[in-house]
């Protein structure tokens, strides 16, 4: 998965970033899978899963819980297969995903802040089978929008484009539109958001 961004606790990172108006660089994230035997990899998912069984039982299964391996193998390559970290990791990211109940979020749901355009997810894939998922900043008021609203679109916007990932794909590719972009667009409290929500 990718775009852990708005949230490696959503899911996860952001490949790369373009600016729509000149690019000033092209920002590559990746996560290497540093094991290339499939035997131990699913050996490692399995000590995940059995330490968060034994330790984190109350947390729940199913997709994104803590016996998702999907979403368990992709923390152990976030983590560098470490089981200790991913293990840590993990934990934070379910519980961030419950308390947030991201798994509530639809379109009817965000339907009011989405209709700003500010973000969405586009209809198309990129080039590189990437869905893609598009911020105009000059469309984001921070003095005129609900913040948690913003919340809730952003880790919505992610699910959806996550949920648009191509078989084998684990990458999803975000450009941010700075045309426009003023004093009053800026908002450090949805940064520190996006920031606490990826670590």
């Amino acid at each position: 998965m990718a775009l852990r961004t708005c949230n490696t606790l959503l899911s996860p990172f952001v490949n790369s970033i373009k600016l729509t108006r000149k690019p000033i660089r092209n920002c590559k994230f990746s996560v290497k899978n540093s094991i290339s035997d499939p035997n131990e990899s699913r050996k490692l998912v399995l000590q995940v899963k059995e330490r968060l069984q034994k330790d984190y039982s109350s947390l729940p299964v199913g997709k994104n819980g803590r016996d998702d391996e999907d979403m368990i193998l992709w923390y152990l390559k976030d983590r560098r297969f470490s089981v200790e970290e991913a293990v840590a990791k993990l934990t934070k990211a379910i519980k961030w995903r419950q308390e947030f109940r991201v798994s509530e979020l639809n379109e009817e749901s965000v339907k009011g802040i989405a209709e700003t355009g500010k973000a969405y997810v586009h209809d198309f894939l990129d080039v590189n089978g990437r869905p893609v998922l598009i911020v105009v900043a000059s469309k984001h008021l921070p003095a005129v929008h609900d913040p948690v609203e913003d919340q809730k679109l952003c880790a919505f916007l992610v699910e959806k484009a996550l949920s648009k990932l191509p078989p084998g794909k684990e990458e999803i590719l975000g450009i941010f539109d700075l045309r426009g972009f003023r004093t009053e667009n800026a908002d450090l409290k949805f940064l520190n958001f996006m920031v606490i929500s990826t670590n």
